[in-house]
């Protein structure tokens, strides 16, 4: 840490990404406002545009989506613009991760982002040897998830290697309660006494993500429940909107647009934020009809609808009536969601919420706010809107990466434990059978839902369970079950193996070993120490917060 001069947060977001710096030496976090075509903004779109073969990137940012299909392009050698591939780092269904073109890769694509992102702004790569790098994730990340980012940023040439300790990921949300916490003085109903705790709803454009804080002396922070989240952004709206068009137009309509016009559909959709979606506030008296004009708007529509609509169509000259309940069901399952997780949250925190902050691109949303303060305002003393709550996540960030002692604390989202043999009884699942006399099960180490400081470690003792073995594995499992018992059930993974030398074979089963799980930041370490010779064997994961 002391080697690095600089910090660098990246928030790498669904819809738009930003990065923040700030020197050790004096340390004002600074957040890029300078972007292809573009000076102002806070984060830029998470956007690409290749050549026709997806090797070389040609746009990046608001210039790529922006990108018309034009007379004086359409024989170009720009392919269609990619976005949404962060998507494919989370743990949903293949169908609802967006379709790629077959020559590229979702890790190739994070990989040219990142260093059209961050490397673009020194002017070559090497800045990056002084640089300690902070990592901004969402709450429902796993372990994977992470270990592609550490991929993707060593081949953005960020990181001298894979495992670069320069490297630090904290979560969205803890970030986001980082910014909140600093900001507590600017808001002055929302004065949390030390002790009490905060909410941080954190409202990106593709997952939403919350934690729940105890404000400690010294500005420190304590977590009070699991960080939960799910996918129900503000693209989510989005997309509701273009099954709004599909009940229009035909659904096929609007798949054959999204395959052969990709830009242009997502032109429809910039049009539909501008002009509908950011002013929605949910009072009936201050919303104004709007008509969607087709042959204005995306005329190339017109050719993919089949011949009854299109004779429909005529007739309302390719004009779709967008009414209140309309635009009020597109956002609905989307803010219901949101709303379920803030409850989820409230309720499964013993003490009570001082105050609420609503972060995030789609934090925003001016019917969201009302939607959530009409829920909770019984519940929560202060809901609160921060200023610029866009950058929220990247300053929270760079100002963790500065002064990383401010998280005291996290609660483990997952139950951890080995692979053990028990005496076999009669019952146990045919899989998990050793021989006729051992069974393998889960033993735990440290449940789900446990407070773990920094640093903190769990340990047990072992013995081999032959007394020829000269070698002891120690197989790491997680399951998000309380009450686990053995290795194949629903939902386990295994974490990774730790394996000890045990020469003292003459010993026999009286050979003693110390099995430590510790809990550093995010990651996790697991260490062995053989109690006859001293020696001590460890390696690390990244941990599942």
């Amino acid at each position: 840490m002391t080697d690095n001069r600089v910090v660098v947060a990246i928030d790498f977001g669904t819809t738009f990404s930003g990065f923040a710096y700030a020197n050790r030496t004096t340390p004002e976090i600074i957040t890029n406002d300078i972007w292809p075509q573009q000076i102002g903004p806070l984060k830029t779109n998470t956007v690409l545009q290749y050549d026709e073969n997806y090797r070389n990137v040609l746009k990046w940012g608001n210039p790529a989506l922006a990108q018309r299909q034009s007379r004086r392009n359409k024989n170009s050698n720009a392919s269609k613009p990619v976005e949404l591939f962060k998507l494919h780092l989370g743990n949903i269904s293949q169908s609802e991760k967006p379709p790629l073109p077959y020559q590229l890769s979702h890790e190739k694509a994070i990989i040219d982002y990142l260093r059209e992102l961050v490397a673009s702004r020194w002017y070559g790569l090497d800045f990056f040897e002084n640089v300690f790098l902070v990592i901004s994730i969402p709450a429902e990340f796993d372990d994977f998830a992470k270990d592609t980012m550490r991929k993707c940023l060593y081949g953005a040439g960020l990181t001298a290697s894979k495992e670069s300790k320069k490297v630090e990921f904290t979560t969205e949300p803890e970030a986001a309660a980082i910014y909140c916490m600093r900001n507590l003085k600017e808001h002055k109903n929302a004065l949390i006494p030390v002790n009490a705790s905060f909410m941080v709803v954190d409202c990106g454009g593709g997952t939403v993500d919350l934690t729940t804080r105890k404000l400690l002396n010294d500005e420190k922070l304590s977590e009070i429940t699991e960080r939960t989240g799910d996918f129900c952004g503000g693209t989510y709206v989005d997309r509701e909107f273009l099954k709004f068009l599909g009940h229009k137009l035909g659904e096929s309509t609007i798949n054959l647009l999204r395959d052969n016009n990709y830009g242009q559909m997502q032109l429809l959709v910039q049009h539909f934020c501008q002009k509908v979606k950011f002013h929605f506030t949910g009072n009936l008296n201050e919303f104004d009809p709007y008509e969607l004009d087709i042959e204005e708007v995306c005329p190339i529509l017109k050719q993919y609808c089949k011949d009854y609509v299109k004779e429909e169509m005529e007739d309302n000259e390719w004009i779709i009536d967008i009414n209140f309940e309309d635009l009020k069901s597109m956002f609905d399952p989307v803010v219901g969601k949101i709303i379920r997780l803030i409850r989820g949250q409230l309720n499964s925190s013993q003490s009570k919420c001082s105050a609420m902050f609503i972060v995030g691109g789609f934090s925003e949303s001016k019917y969201l706010q009302m939607r959530v303060r009409q829920e909770f305002k019984e519940l929560v003393p202060a809901i609160i809107v921060p200023k610029q709550p866009i950058a929220a996540i990247v300053r929270g960030a760079c100002d963790y990466g500065l002064k990383m002692s401010t998280i005291v604390d996290r609660t483990l989202k997952h139950t951890y434990g080995i692979r053990a043999l028990r005496d076999f009884k009669d019952g146990d699942p045919e899989s998990q059978i050793y021989d006729k006399k051992n069974t393998y099960t889960f033993e735990q180490l440290v449940s789900r839902g446990t407070k773990v400081d920094v640093d903190q470690e769990f340990s047990s003792i072992y013995h081999p369970r032959f007394a020829n073995l000269k070698l002891l594995e120690f197989k790491i499992y997680i399951t998000t079950e309380l009450n686990a018992e053995f290795c194949d059930e629903p939902g386990m993974k295994c974490h990774g193996t730790l394996t000890i030398d045990l020469p003292d074979v003459h010993l026999g089963k009286n050979r003693m070993v110390q099995l430590s799980l510790i809990f550093g930041k995010m990651e996790l370490v697991a260490k062995a120490k053989n109690l006859q010779n001293g020696k001590i064997y460890e390696t690390s994961f990244d941990l599942l917060l």
